[in-house]
């Protein structure tokens, strides 16, 4: 057994709630909905870490406007993360500086493993994982190094990415991981057939968000980002998983 899951449990001993933003496609918002849920959950009072984990693409800084060059986590005994706007934030962009990493396979994993292994997060509420997109061992791994993960799903209606959600809401169901709910991003019709798929598998719609034309111009600025109807969308997310979570 490796070493690290031993101290993946204790890293994480103070965190309430580790709640993984998962979703099976790319480029349905997972990124902007976990670092927009996190400033949220700032906002209602709670204590609140986000662990971008998507190592080969990891862009959660630019979401928050992290100046990579600027801001460094601290090392004492471990990693200590940065505060970005309320929230204790880690990315392995402080030490790439946002340039690409050429993992694969193994050495994914590996990176996966040492983030989880040697971050000090202390007493949090929530711990928010921005997890690699789509259904990879990655994110299997994920799930399985976290003690009783409560996943937060991300999709948009269309019927490709629905088409892979059940792929993922199967996996959940038979590795016994019980999921907050599932979030349908960039709405812009009537609602679809996601309410009946995630009921299939005893999950619940908690948010449809709709398409904000002038969300693209918020990113990297928090200020803008709070006062879009995106995030006031967001807030009520938040206040939904608040409820599942008992927190």
């Amino acid at each position: 057994m490796d070493p690290r899951l031993l101290v993946i449990s204790k890293r994480l001993e103070g965190v309430k709630a580790v709640v993984p933003v998962m979703s099976p496609k790319g480029g349905v918002g997972k990124t902007l909905i976990a670092s927009s849920l996190a400033l949220a959950f700032v906002e209602r009072g709670r204590k609140v870490g986000l662990l971008d984990l998507d190592v080969t693409n990891a862009s959660s800084h630019i979401v928050l406007g992290v100046k990579l060059d600027e801001l460094k986590p601290l090392e004492e005994k471990g990693v200590v993360p940065p505060l970005v706007n309320g929230v204790k934030f880690m990315t392995i962009c402080y030490y790439s500086s946002g340039n690409p990493l050429p993992l694969r396979g193994k050495d994914v994993d590996e990176a996966i493993k040492e983030m989880l292994a040697t971050v000090i997060w202390n007493q949090l509420d929530l711990l928010l994982i921005d997890t690699p997109p789509g259904i990879s061992d990655e994110v299997l791994d994920i799930v399985s190094y976290v003690s009783e993960p409560r996943p937060l799903i991300v999709t948009t209606p269309s019927r490709l990415s629905i088409a892979s959600i059940e792929k993922l809401l199967k996996m959940l169901t038979e590795s016994r991981v019980k999921a907050i709910g599932v979030v349908e991003n960039m709405v812009i019709t009537e609602e679809g057939t996601t309410k009946d798929l995630a009921g299939k598998y005893g999950v619940e719609v908690i948010g449809r968000i709709p398409y904000d034309p002038f969300i693209e111009r918020s990113i990297g600025d928090v200020r803008i980002l709070k006062s879009t109807s995106f995030f006031s969308k967001v807030m009520s997310l938040a206040d939904k998983v608040l409820v599942k979570l008992g927190l």
